[in-house]
């Protein structure tokens, strides 16, 4: 319908991950080629390297897959199975945000008299709002991660290092068959958690410190992201306010969500909570950002977002107050907007963990 209504002879869908939304196909093919090229008046078909094409079908992909080898050129064979369909398009679609300069010309080069217009708008409103079988997967990937933080927690011992709990923590989602994680797993101690995207390291755990984990798994293809920090042995009272004051911030924002609200008005009430209480330089980033097949993905919870939120839209909540001369906190969920209000996925407790 978006083609026709615009024209657009030919999409070319060239970001893993909405290949992965249209085709049920997965990879990462590096410097390789590896597109959907969808037509308003003939059926799709998938290049992807020849080596892959039977993951193409194994996938569930029933129509064309293309397959190209190192030594092609894969852009003529993809000008060749457009060329099969009859189609000489005039007007192309791309992903402006992910198709390179280099590759753009080369598409240039091949239909010099066609225009270009983008698709990566239609796209993000494509993948926005999640049918049940996506929110069933990304239950079960904050399932999994809420268990990560519980043996994250369990790990923790004095003159451990982040590493150690870390790699403790990656071995059992192995166990529970986690591929991969969605990102780099972060375990944090001490001052360090006062940096938003600190490097876990050789430091190791003392009595005193707060202890940020930030973590989530893929599972069928959809990500779960969730930020828990406890202590180790009892924090100083400064520490428990600040820990209670985003503890705040990230219900207040929760309670917030339901149609209709903007994105910005979702950033403004949990802000205010952390400015009240006298720490709002602290709070340095969004509140949080869309969740699905990418980790990080439309929309962006910020302060000059005017988006009104729409039932199954998924996104973080991820407020934090990172003090360097005393600690940093983060606690953040992954949320789905029902039609009455929110659904929060990840389930790990919120009150103050203090593990003896």
């Amino acid at each position: 319908m978006h083609l026709e209504e615009n024209g657009i002879d030919l999409a070319l869908v060239t970001t893993p991950d909405n290949v992965f939304y249209l085709s049920g196909f997965k990879s990462e093919p590096h410097e390789r080629l590896l597109a959907v090229a969808v037509f308003r008046d003939a059926e799709p078909f998938i290049i992807a390297p020849k080596m892959e094409v039977p993951d193409v079908k194994a996938a569930g992909w029933t129509g064309e897959s293309v397959g190209h080898e190192d030594t092609d050129d894969a852009w003529l064979i993809v000008e060749q199975a457009i060329r099969n369909r009859g189609i000489t398009p005039s007007r192309i679609a791309i992903e402006k945000s992910h198709l390179n300069v280099e590759r753009f010309e080369r598409v240039k080069e091949l239909y010099p008299e066609a225009s270009f217009t983008g698709l990566d708008s239609k796209l993000n409103a494509m993948r926005n709002i999640k049918d049940e079988t996506e929110l069933e997967k990304l239950r079960k990937a904050a399932e999994l991660a809420d268990y990560a933080i519980g043996v994250g927690c369990r790990e923790i011992a004095e003159g451990k290092t982040e590493l150690e709990i870390l790699t403790a923590i990656e071995f059992e989602m192995k166990k529970k068959g986690v591929s991969h994680m969605s990102f780099d797993t972060m375990v944090l101690s001490g001052k360090k958690t006062a940096s938003p995207h600190g490097t876990p390291g050789d430091r190791k755990i003392r009595k005193g410190d707060f202890i940020l984990f930030d973590l989530g798994v893929v599972w069928e293809g959809y990500c779960s992201d969730i930020t828990r920090t406890v202590a180790f042995g009892e924090p100083t009272e400064e520490m428990r306010n600040i820990y209670e004051t985003v503890k705040r911030a990230e219900q207040a924002a929760v309670d917030a969500v339901k149609p209709g609200v903007r994105a910005m008005d979702l950033d403004k009430v949990s802000r205010d909570v952390i400015t009240e209480a006298g720490y709002g330089e602290y709070f340095t980033h969004r509140l949080g950002h869309g969740l699905g097949i990418s980790v990080h993905e439309f929309p962006s919870l910020h302060g000059s977002n005017e988006m009104e939120l729409q039932e199954g839209m998924v996104f973080t909540i991820e407020p934090g107050i990172y003090h360097p001369d005393i600690t940093g906190v983060r606690i953040e969920d992954d949320v789905v907007v029902t039609a009455n209000g929110v659904e929060v996925l990840t389930k790990f407790p919120k009150e103050l963990q203090i593990i003896s």
